[in-house]
């Protein structure tokens, strides 16, 4: 059977001023995946309803492959709001499909053949699909090259402590922004020293084969045990940033399962990520020049 890619956690719609867009991390994160001509897979829950039907019809239009069910609750949605200086505030509603994503023997089967997965903690802030999550991690291939993903994503209140230690211990890649290395230091106890040397405490901590920090314009870092990466972010004209992060990660591991050094594959992901944000939405089609 052939491996795949396979981004596990929440989809759902960003219902914003001027109409519906469809999100979630694991989404954007397997859709790019796929542009680099990676197999690559969405697993995740819908509800009964359009909303549902939507997206996967989307899945359908993008060629994503998708294990997505139909569960008893809501599809997801994130109501987005903007204030009057156009700063989005957001209320991701709760007790939806992908706060259930069942584990099925079919979600077993997809893990035994995954040479990688992407996923966070907003899809933990539920029991149900927390222990589909940990549980998917556990059923993976136990080869050193089985890559586990964690793009740790903090969003309002919805991650504890357990939450981020018990995902720490099953992934070995992290992927972190320096907003979320300030709060994740603080909740490890970690000195009030400088971030490269956070991020080396972790990498040391939990065992990490690299720790990707991304700082924005202020460019970002690719750490391993013996080396450390930069690349200055490209300056492009922002349309928006949805998804760039998703890009980032999906160009990353994507370049580093073809084959290539770190520093190329981290090369390809500012690029990608950059890119990106010129376009509007999270899902563009990418150029051919940045997926070779």
């Amino acid at each position: 059977m052939k491996s795949v890619v396979v981004g596990i956690g929440e989809v759902l719609w960003d219902m914003l001023p001027d109409g519906k867009k469809i999100g979630g991390a694991p989404a954007n994160f397997a859709y790019h995946v796929s542009q680099f001509g990676l197999d690559s897979c969405v697993a995740s829950a819908v509800g009964h309803d359009v909303l549902g039907d939507e997206i996967l019809e989307i899945f359908d239009e993008k060629g994503l492959s998708s294990l997505v069910p139909k569960v008893a609750y809501p599809t997801g949605t994130v109501q987005v709001e903007l204030d009057a200086d156009g700063i989005p505030k957001y209320d991701i509603k709760e007790h939806v499909a992908w706060d259930n994503i069942p584990f099925s023997p079919e979600l077993e089967a997809l893990a035994k053949r995954t040479r990688a997965v992407c996923f966070g903690s907003l899809a933990q802030r539920s029991d149900v699909s927390r222990t589909t999550i940990l549980r998917f991690l556990d059923a993976m291939p136990t080869t050193d090259d089985a890559l586990r993903v964690f793009d740790i994503n903090l969003r309002q209140n919805f991650y504890t402590e357990d939450v981020i230690n018990a995902s720490l211990n099953h992934c070995n890649i992290l992927k972190i922004n320096d907003e979320e290395l300030v709060t994740v230091s603080r909740m490890m106890g970690f000195p009030n020293i400088d971030p490269q040397d956070q991020c080396r405490m972790l990498l040391t901590k939990y065992g990490l084969k690299m720790l990707i920090l991304t700082c924005g314009i202020n460019g970002s870092y690719v750490f391993t045990p013996s080396n450390v990466s930069f690349q200055p972010t490209p300056k492009v004209e922002v349309a928006d940033t949805v998804g760039a992060g998703d890009s980032f990660a999906a160009a990353f591991i994507s370049s580093i399962l073809k084959g290539k050094t770190v520093e190329q594959a981290h090369k390809t992901a500012a690029d990608v990520s950059a890119y990106v944000c010129t376009q509007a939405g999270a899902m563009p089609i990418l150029p051919a020049s940045l997926t070779d």
